[in-house]
């Protein structure tokens, strides 16, 4: 799925900034025999239910000429929400002393889930502090990452 959301995110984003939003991220997941593409969009000041339809029916044009889809799929926009995923190391920038839950793809001392506040990103490692303690991941491991809500 990786390539295919990347193979997106290359063809939509323009055309989301050209609208006046940022492009977050992409999501592809299969549910039975369908695919739902999710995408993500930010706006300072917020998202507006008026900026997802706009975004949404720019974006549905486009994969209609372009075709980059070889299967039956839904597509859904909407802002990345309190619980943001994060996408990229520029977005782990920008919360860094935030408290953040990580999907590792591959366990780091038999563990994939790890929690704990963002304290600093270096090249491609980040350092969490999970119960006190340091703990570095490779970027490149980390299947997913939300941040956790302060309420």
């Amino acid at each position: 799925m990786a390539s295919l959301e990347q193979k997106l995110q290359e063809l939509l984003q323009e055309s989301v900034e050209d609208l006046g939003c940022e492009f977050w991220g992409i999501e592809c997941q299969r549910s039975g025999k369908y695919l739902t593409v999710r995408l993500y969009i930010d706006k300072e000041g917020g998202v507006t239910v008026e900026d997802c339809a706009d975004v949404s029916r720019q974006v549905s044009a486009l994969l209609d000429v372009e075709d980059p889809i070889s299967d039956k799929y839904n597509l859904e926009v909407s802002s990345p929400g309190l619980d943001r995923a994060l996408f990229t190391l520029e977005q782990y920038q920008r919360y860094i002393g935030e408290d953040i839950a990580v999907h590792l793809r591959i366990p780091v001392l038999e563990r994939r889930k790890w929690q704990g506040k963002l304290e600093k990103i270096e090249n491609d490692m980040l350092t969490i502090i999970v119960d006190g303690q340091e703990q570095v991941l490779v970027f490149g491991n980390i299947q997913k990452a939300n941040i956790i809500p302060k309420f």
